[in-house]
C-alpha cells in the first residue's frame, strides 16, 4: 500500500539515523508485519499487542509530514 510506503518512508527519513539500536530492531520487526495489520494499527482501527510496536506506531505517525 502507497500510504504505508510513504509512512515508513517518513520514519527512514527523519528518525532511522538517530534511532537506537532498541528502535530500529523493533521497525525491523514491524516491516515484517502483514501491510493489512499495520494498515489498520495505522488508521486507529487496531492495537498491537506488543508495547513497543505500538509505541513505534504512534511515534511514527507523530512524525511531521
Amino acid at each position: 500500500m502507497r500510504e504505508l510506503d510513504q509512512l515508513m518512508l517518513r520514519y527512514l527519513d527523519q528518525r532511522w539515523q538517530v534511532a537506537e539500536d532498541s528502535e530500529r530492531k523493533v521497525f525491523l520487526r514491524l516491516l515484517d508485519c502483514e501491510d493489512d495489520k499495520l494498515w489498520r494499527w495505522c488508521m486507529g482501527r487496531e492495537r498491537p499487542g506488543e508495547p513497543d510496536l505500538h509505541d513505534l506506531v504512534e511515534r511514527i505517525l507523530e512524525l511531521p509530514h
